[in-house]
């Protein structure tokens, strides 16, 4: 096998062809009706399919098409190659966080996502198998994020 075939893109590609065929053969769900249980537009998930993307997918619709039919989602962050599946907290999978007026807690649980995201970019920098062109994506992004003014709320 190529890297093309071991790429994010073509892991996940096959994690949801996998998950489709099995709501087809299980549910009877057509792509229409899988993108209704969802809340996975079709053309998401027809991207998703083909490997057609470049930022990896937003982790709410990832968790919504996972919990629509019974998927663990630890299957389609393996699929995504992060990390032994690890999960991504809640927050930023686009909950809400749970609790009360911000404050110390939930500049702790930022910070503490904030860590783990580097984590992941750190791995991923390091992983011989993450293809060189990937790399070189996530080191222009950083470059453009660490030069970009920041903007103050209010």
């Amino acid at each position: 096998m190529g890297a093309a075939s071991d790429s994010p893109q073509a892991a996940f590609a096959r994690f949801v062809r996998r998950a489709i065929d099995d709501a087809k053969d299980e549910r009877g769900w057509s792509v229409t009706d899988l993108a209704a249980h969802t809340g996975v537009g079709r053309s998401t998930v027809f991207r998703w399919l083909a490997g057609d993307w470049h930022d990896y997918p937003e982790l709410a619709k990832v968790r919504g098409f996972c919990a629509a039919l019974d998927v663990p989602v630890t299957a389609a962050f393996r699929a995504l190659g992060l990390p032994d599946g690890e999960p991504v907290p809640a927050e930023r999978a686009g909950r809400p966080p749970t609790g009360g007026a911000r404050g110390a807690g939930t500049r702790k649980r930022a910070d503490d996502q904030a860590d783990a995201d580097l984590r992941v970019i750190l791995s991923r920098l390091a992983d011989p198998n993450v293809p060189a062109d990937e790399k070189q994506l996530i080191r222009d992004l950083l470059r453009y994020l660490a030069q970009r003014p920041v903007r103050r709320a209010g």
